[in-house]
């Protein structure tokens, strides 16, 4: 009992909305005063609630109004037996009692249904029986020998196999014959009769016995009246009567009326009788218990006998017949198992697949047909599911893979009785179904194209994905193994470059974007993968000037007057892209009096000077040559090549001597004179012990190079032909160190020894490039380095 009222306590509580319904109890006849039938729990904080009993059918004392109290900030309400509760299941089976619980404005009502039941351990002498008085029974003295005079009902006597006993003496002369009792209960009147006993009294002590060690007492007193002097007839004679069976316990069935003094009226056909009661003063027959039972015990037809006597001469009688129906009255709607169906199924299951099926059954009537109905609510009108008779289908194909078609499918599934009136009973339907990843992402093969002077992070392009499954753009990519120059954004798609390109190295990428979706499928594991290729190819671009060797050329020429003489030509070139030939040439500075011009990478020096000899020293040009890429790839990129050049103008030129002139030729190829420097840095120790070297060694030149210059001096001053000699010896052993001569003029010694001798350096000058001293002849320009 404890059990069953905590599981409606929790079906109270669960289910708020439907706490008008009806609660339903079950006690023994056994439980005595103060046992709780029912505990109610309820939540009210706006003002202090109240629990009332309203009325209880059939009317009764057995119970107490309801407490109410508050544990835990929760009323509990409690049900229980009062000191007068005296169940007997026999008597009455079924209570209801109806309670209303108040709290502020709010009011709830409903019934609590008691079933008195039936416990075969319980079996106690009760009633008037056990009283010290005992059961009165006034029988007429005209009874017939050996006549059943009274039957004794005790609880659970039938299934406990009691024995019953007169243990009290019935010697003579006091008694005319012994009184017995069998099992059933029924008392019987003496053999020899009680004629001749009236107004006597006979005491009969009886012990019932049931099990081992059971027994209880009681106390019957026989009560002989002389024989009746009127007689009890029925007003009316037999009497058919139809009720129907949601009669609650102690509605009126029928009422029938005896004529007689005193009348008294009891039912003697069925006993006992589980379904009706007859008042035994006023006759009307009631009824004890549920009518819905008459059918499970074969009680829709109930033939009652009912018996009116007189109470003082209980012999004079009349009997009475009629027959009671219990129409069967639709009550209860049908009976649902499972009572809410929930279930999941994937997109890919097939048509027909069985989902589950309905258990119903009608608590009205066994052996009727029931009818299956199916009420979509969302999505309205869907066909993707269908009800075969009670089982519940996959009608259609089902999709998740476009937006809005993998929902719940919620519905309804109507049961209809064939009763009067129609009960329904309504099953709700929820159907999830669940994604199922049938589908790999894929992709088109694209190019992209790229400068290769591009900056890192450069936005190339982007791979778009596609996805038959739901959602379609639950896409990741990533380029597997793939170089560190591109990237590919996992949730984008875009495709970055991430480090620089050189169009000369490499000129095309290929890459493999790998795919793989997610969030498509009921296990958050399951992935599928594709691929797909992306070519990126490189654009050139002009990103490496020129390059020219040597960046710097220092010269030293002899030009005649009036002719152009090529002075160098300028070799460049691309490294990276050695394919590029075509250059650009242009003199951009040093060029005064534009006495230098290009012819493509040839340097021309041009003397178009028509007149007497040059008379200038030599002059020296710091020329800046503009050497750019030429074709159509843009920009043009261009590097600065340095030429300098020392000019010194060969003209035809004479010595005036006692005796003769030497003439030398005025057109005489020019003689060119490369000088080269190479540069050399050493350790920090080394110049350290170099410079206190040298200055120990400047020291000694500068003593000896003083001695030098005043020979020099006075050979300048007076010449001799040994000096002479000696002077063109040394003029010719310094050209020939020279490096880079164009052309040496062609003359033999013994052709030309005016010329020699007539050598004569007049002039001294400092080369502004290299900063040495050289002596020079005013005529003929003719050099002698220092």
């Amino acid at each position: 009992m404890v059990l069953l009222g905590l599981m409606v306590l929790l079906f109270a509580l669960v289910v708020s909305d439907l706490y008008s319904l009806p609660w339903f109890i079950n006690v023994s006849e056994s439980q005595g005063p103060g046992t709780i039938l029912h505990s109610f729990s309820f939540n009210c904080s706006s003002s202090t609630p109240t629990l009332e009993l309203l009325n209880v059918q059939p009317p009764t004392t057995f119970f107490n109004p309801p407490s109410l109290t508050r544990w835990q900030g929760i009323y509990v309400g409690k049900v229980t037996l009062s000191s007068s509760a005296r169940l007997d299941a026999l008597a009455v089976n079924h209570y209801k009692l109806q309670l209303r619980f108040t709290c502020g404005n709010r009011v709830m009502e409903g019934p609590l249904s008691v079933d008195v039941q039936r416990d075969p351990g319980h079996i106690q002498c009760v009633g008037r029986f056990a009283s010290p008085a005992g059961e009165i029974i006034q029988v007429p003295e005209t009874v017939t020998p050996g006549a059943r005079l009274y039957t004794l009902l005790l609880p659970g006597l039938e299934l406990q196999g009691a024995q019953m006993n007169i243990i009290s003496a019935q010697d003579p002369p006091h008694f005319p014959g012994p009184f017995s009792i069998n099992e059933q209960g029924w008392l019987r009147a003496p053999s020899q009769g009680l004629k001749g006993q009236a107004q006597k009294v006979f005491q009969l002590q009886i012990l019932v016995s049931f099990g081992q060690g059971h027994h209880c007492h009681g106390m019957m007193m026989v009560k002989v009246l002389p024989t009746p002097s009127g007689q009890v007839s029925f007003l009316k004679q037999a009497q058919n009567v139809t009720i129907p069976e949601n009669w609650v316990p102690g509605s009126e069935v029928v009422q029938v009326r005896a004529r007689g003094f005193d009348v008294r009226y009891e039912i003697l056909s069925p006993v006992p009788s589980p379904l009706f009661s007859i008042g035994r003063t006023d006759g009307i027959v009631r009824t004890t218990a549920p009518l819905q039972a008459a059918r499970a015990i074969g009680a829709a037809i109930t033939r009652v006998q009912v018996k009116a006597f007189e109470h003082l001469q209980p012999w004079t009688s009349a009997e009475l017949d009629f027959t009671v129906n219990v129409r069967p009255v639709n009550r209860w709607p049908p009976r649902c198992l499972p009572a809410l169906l929930v279930t999941q199924i994937p997109e890919t299951a097939p048509m027909g697949t069985v989902l589950n099926t309905l258990t119903c059954a009608d608590t009205d009537f066994a052996d009727v047909t029931l009818d299956y109905q199916l009420w979509f609510h969302s999505p309205p009108g869907s066909a993707s599911l269908h009800l075969r008779d009670k089982t519940l289908e996959v009608n259609a194909t089902l999709d998740c893979d476009t937006p809005g078609a993998c929902f719940q499918h919620a519905a309804s599934i109507l049961v209809l009785d064939g009763g009067q009136p129609q009960m329904t009973t309504e099953v709700p339907v929820l159907v999830m179904v669940t994604p199922v990843n049938e589908f790999s992402p894929a992709c088109a093969p694209l190019t992209f194209w790229v400068r290769e002077d591009a900056r890192p992070h450069t936005l190339l392009g982007s791979v778009v994905g596609t996805d038959m499954d739901y959602p379609h753009n639950s896409i990741k990519y990533y380029i597997p193994g793939g170089p560190a120059t591109f990237a590919v954004d996992p949730l984008s798609g875009k495709v970055h470059l991430l480090g620089p390109l050189d169009y000369e190295q490499q000129r095309l990428y290929r890459l493999t974007v790998l795919l793989i979706d997610h969030s498509q499928d009921q296990d958050p594991t399951r992935h599928r993968s594709g691929s797909c290729t992306i070519t990126i190819e490189v654009e050139d671009v002009n990103d490496h000037a020129p390059e020219c060797d040597p960046p710097f050329q220092e010269l030293t020429i002899y030009t005649p007057l009036g002719r152009s003489i090529e002075v160098t030509k300028v070799s460049c070139w691309i490294p990276q892209e050695p394919q590029r030939l075509a250059f650009s040439y242009s003199i951009m500075g040093g060029n005064s009096q534009s006495r230098f011009s290009l012819q493509g990478a040839v340097l021309v020096h041009n003397d178009f000077v028509l007149g007497p000899p040059w008379p200038e020293p030599p002059c020296t040009y710091e020329l800046l040559i503009r050497v750019a890429d030429a074709g159509p790839s843009i920009p043009h990129l261009s590097t600065t090549a340095t030429i300098t050049v020392h000019l010194f103008p060969w003209s035809t030129s004479t010595v005036a001597t006692s005796n003769h002139r030497t003439t030398v030729p005025s057109m005489m190829p020019p003689l060119l004179m490369k000088n080269t420097e190479a540069f050399w840095q050493p350790e920090p120790w080394f110049v350290v012990v170099l410079t206190a070297t040298g200055a120990l060694l400047l020291l000694a030149l500068g003593w000896l190079l003083s001695r030098l210059l005043c020979r020099l001096a006075k050979v300048l001053q007076a010449p001799s032909k040994p000096a002479q000699a000696l002077l063109l010896n040394s003029i010719q052993r310094t050209e020939g160190s020279v490096e880079g001569f164009m052309e040496a003029p062609r003359m033999e010694m013994s052709q030309a020894p005016s010329s020699i001798i007539s050598l004569h350096f007049d002039g001294r000058a400092q080369d502004s490039r290299t900063g040495r001293d050289y002596l020079f002849n005013t005529r003929t320009g003719s050099p002698r380095w220092l």
